[in-house]
């Protein structure tokens, strides 16, 4: 190695900060490169070294995608825990459930029967947490954080102070959300849409009080950490690609993380509108969603507002969140398949114009939510059209998922499980996505088991899916750690048949009219009949559960007690497997390597290996082809061997 290539690296792990497009593959540095490096003092890098600083209040990107993971998981059991709870009512609302109240105290009465108001508050935090503290924050928070500088060829994130910024106020957030569960008069009740004028009005009900303060403000920092963070995803994306890395060389995983932050960046903002306004009829005495209410007999002063008004603002920001929390799975998803299946993906462009087809009409689709309200026949129409529209890029990036799968040499992985897994969750939900899309078939389905069922396998199983894929994949790189594979295959088919099971059979209970959210399906004889279908969904939910609690053994007992993995475990292309083992704040010691290729050349022909990594550039493939352990070096443009990372010794 040349004195001028060892100069460099000393440089670059001095001042580890500098953007890539100043160094990433310049020998030389002139002033401004100077100025940089004395701006940093000693005093400046040894807050660094602090493990507070380093593991708690950390601006390394990498670290705060942990602090989302791990915070994610400990949210998704609250949910799930919640959700376990309100079936064992729904299954046997007859029995005696004192057995739970150690746990849940005054909410079990005196025969031993669950609260109504409080399984109302159950049903509205699971709905809350699992939306936006665990699909949203725990898969987005974690994957564009993780993967976006290291996908790119980044140092760190645009602004890492932000991006710390962008994790403790989700922290606050879910801290707010999780306290209010434990308030004396019960947490926010009326469904996780918070439609007024219930939530409007404190003392409507006890779930109307104090636990929807606590879920109004819990929601606020939730949307500033979510604005925060995408801001933060859009500018890296834009501005610290590293050299070579143009945007139609980008992953999809990135192109996915890259148009969820925009929609989050412009739909976010009306929910919290939507959230002030109800502050301020709750507590200041305005009529923005409340007009014409009487209470106990007594007419209430409010005029002139309509809580149509709210229902338009949440759905703005409610139908762009389903792809909010599903883009990033199905990016993820693109990139696990073809790694898995030793074959490019199948029409790369085709599937980034269907994320910007499916992002431009998610905004336009919200009133869909709203065919019961009375809206004007032919506006429905028009939202109708719309919906069935959006059917088009979803199903070609199913069909290039299909056709990306066909004829693979498939590595049935965990990961890739889960994203196969994800693909059949999809086309199902997706499916009687069509028939709620239709205003004749939605108004008589509306608010029915039909409508759970459908949003739960499309959006709630299918993001968790991809999360799963997502965690199992990377799981190597963030950890250095191999999952247990036997745990992982238990997890997954305990996970994939229990969902069906839950889920299938509810949209025939919708289709008989079964409405949600009802506390007991022994209350009308029309539902009665349905009593064993609510046994057997309940002990399907259980048996559900039972599986995240594999995943949990397999995911901690492996951070500590798994298997070393290799650096490059799955032969992937993308520039994260270039980095050593647990790279430091930073990501490369010396020279970020540049790309000279999209990322999905699997089985190439005229290369030996059936990968061919980004970095590689052309004048180096055949020095790597005969010895695949060079993919963790770094070549310039000539394929000449610049820089030896610790990484290339492993």
């Amino acid at each position: 190695m040349s004195s001028e290539t060892l100069d460099l690296r000393e440089q670059l792990e001095e001042a580890p900060s500098i953007a890539p497009a100043e160094h990433a593959h310049s020998h030389h540095h002139g002033s401004g490169h100077d100025e940089s490096h004395d701006s940093h003092s000693e005093e400046d890098e040894l807050p660094e070294v602090n493990f507070i600083r380093k593991y708690v209040f950390s601006t390394d990107h990498k670290t705060i995608a942990k602090q989302f993971l791990i915070s994610g998981i400990i949210m998704a059991i609250v949910g799930l825990l919640l959700s376990v709870l309100f079936r064992i009512q729904l299954a046997w609302p007859q029995e005696d459930l004192g057995i739970l109240r150690p746990i849940l105290g005054k909410w079990i009465n005196e025969s031993g029967q669950l609260d109504p108001e409080f399984y109302l508050a159950m049903v509205t935090m699971h709905g809350t947490i699992m939306v936006f503290f665990v699909l949203t924050a725990g898969l987005s928070g974690t994957f564009s954080n993780f993967l976006i500088p290291l996908q790119l060829g980044a140092r760190d994130m645009a602004s890492g102070f932000i991006n710390m910024l962008s994790y403790w106020f989700f922290f606050a957030s879910a801290v707010i959300m999780t306290y209010s569960l434990f308030l004396e008069t019960g947490p926010a009740g009326g469904g996780w849409v918070i439609y007024p004028p219930l939530s409007a009005l404190p003392q409507a009900i006890s779930g109307s009080g104090m636990g929807m303060t606590l879920w109004l403000i819990s929601m606020a920092l939730f949307i500033v950490s979510s604005l925060l963070g995408a801001i933060n995803y859009i500018s890296t994306v834009l501005n610290l690609r590293t050299k070579g890395m143009s945007m139609t060389r980008m992953p999809l995983t990135i192109w996915a993380f890259f148009v969820t932050a925009i929609i989050g960046t412009l739909s976010f903002p009306v929910l919290f509108s939507a959230a002030l306004l109800l502050i301020f009829d709750r507590s200041f005495g305005t009529s923005f969603y409340l007009s014409d209410i009487y209470i106990a007999g007594k007419a209430l002063e409010n005029h002139g507002g309509s809580p149509i008004l709210f229902q338009h603002l949440f759905w703005f920001l409610g139908h762009p969140e389903v792809y909010i929390v599903l883009l990033p799975a199905l990016g993820m998803t693109s990139e696990i398949i073809s790694t898995n299946a030793r074959k490019p993906i199948f029409g790369y462009r085709a599937m980034i114009g269907s994320i910007l087809g499916i992002a431009f009409l998610s905004f336009i689709v919200w009133a869909h939510h709203m065919f019961v309200t009375g809206m004007n026949p032919f506006l429905g129409t028009v939202f109708m059209l719309l919906t069935l529209i959006i059917a088009v890029p979803s199903a070609v990036k199913t069909f290039n998922y299909l056709a990306t799968l066909w004829g693979g040499n498939i590595r049935f992985t965990t990961a890739m499980l889960f994203s196969i897994g994800l693909v059949s969750l999809f086309i199902t939900g997706g499916v009687t996505g069509i028939f709620l899309g239709n205003a004749a078939l939605d108004i008589p389905l509306h608010d029915t088991y039909f409508v759970t069922a459908h949003f739960h396998l499309v959006m709630g199983s299918a993001s968790a899916f991809g999360f799963f894929a997502g965690v199992y994949h990377w799981f190597p790189k963030m950890f250095g750690k191999m999952m247990n594979d036997r745990l992982g295959y238990l997890h997954f088919w305990l996970t994939f048949i229990s969902v069906y099971l839950v889920f299938f059979p509810m949209h025939f209970m919708g289709m008989a009219g079964i409405p949600r959210r009802y506390y007991a399906a022994s209350t009308f004889d029309f539902t009665q009949g349905f009593t064993n279908m609510n046994i057997f969904i309940t002990l399907s939910a259980i048996l559900g559960f039972s599986g995240q609690l594999v995943f949990l053994y397999n995911f901690f007992g492996s951070i500590f007690k798994g298997k070393k993995a290799p650096l490059n475990p799955w032969n992937s292309n993308t520039l994260e497997w270039t980095t050593p083992h647990n790279p430091q704040h930073g990501n490369w010691e010396g020279q970020i390597p540049a790309v000279y290729r999209w990322p999905y050349d699997y089985s190439k022909p005229g290369v030996n290996n059936d990968y061919l990594p980004q970095h590689i550039p052309d004048g180096a493939i055949q020095d790597w082809d005969h010895n695949p352990a060079n993919a963790s070096l770094l070549y310039d443009e000539n394929g000449n061997r610049v820089a030896d990372t610790p990484a290339a010794h492993h």
